[in-house]
């Protein structure tokens, strides 16, 4: 007969070295409804994936501190494509249908989307500082102490500004002026501006999405929903590099 496998074997098993056990416990479907398993694990997904962009974008950043293009493009580049991962991940939640969603909904209580506090961080390494977001009574202690950490240290729009800086201040019209660009701010640059509008059109399919499953209803915790998440859609992380298309 085969002994049970020690706890060391098992860590270095698939299973094990994921922690599969214990990540698919995770999900939950509380009222039974066959669409809420989807819409549980979704979200969590959402959360793995913004873990990595915070990862990615962090040290994109800190790249940029150190003068290190070459390495904040790579990460750049990654961060883009999960974002367009995440617009595909909408069309899969958009297969719950509004009266499905209703069936669950009340079981949601206060929870929203908006309280995600990953997304926060996003939006502040970025170059989004809101202090009022600290403010939120839906906030962990461990939850405040991070968007704290994150409103104190550089974003993004810092880190591009410092090391433009450092280059002699050249002017981002003249270098995007090329009809193919070579030089490494130029292209950082652009990497940031892909950055800007991944985020963007995913806050555009989102909207969509939730519009599509509640309409003009409003969200829950507390939210005016679609009116609220419409009103988001202006937000940009890189106003200069946005702006300075106007004087090519």
């Amino acid at each position: 007969m085969h002994s049970a496998m020690d706890p060391a074997a098992r860590s270095r098993t698939y299973g094990g070295f994921l922690h599969l056990e214990e990540l698919l416990s995770l999900q939950e479907s509380p009222s039974g409804h066959h669409d809420e398993m989807l819409f549980f694990t979704a979200h969590q997904i959402y959360e793995l994936w913004f873990k990595i962009l915070l990862h990615e974008l962090e040290r994109a950043r800190d790249a940029m501190l150190a003068d290190d293009v070459p390495w904040a493009l790579y990460c750049l580049r990654r961060v883009r494509v999960i974002e367009r991962v995440l617009c595909e991940q909408i069309d899969v939640l958009a297969t719950i249908s509004p009266g499905s969603f209703q069936q669950f909904r009340g079981g949601l209580y206060s929870s929203s989307g908006l309280q995600s506090a990953q997304f926060r961080e996003i939006e502040f390494l970025s170059g989004l500082k809101d202090p009022a977001h600290l403010r939120r009574d839906d906030l962990t202690d461990a939850e405040r102490e991070r968007l704290t950490r994150r409103l104190a240290e550089p974003a993004l729009t810092e880190a591009f500004d410092m090391l433009r800086v450092r280059r002699g201040s050249p002017d981002l019209a003249e270098i995007l002026r090329s009809e193919v660009i070579d030089d490494d701010l130029g292209r950082l640059a652009e990497a940031l501006i892909d950055h800007d509008e991944g985020f963007s059109q995913w806050r555009y399919r989102h909207v969509r999405m939730v519009e599509r499953i509640i309409g003009g209803r409003d969200g829950t915790g507390g939210s005016s929903g679609v009116g609220y998440l419409r009103s988001t859609l202006a937000k940009r992380f890189f106003e200069e590099l946005w702006s300075v298309r106007g004087r090519l």
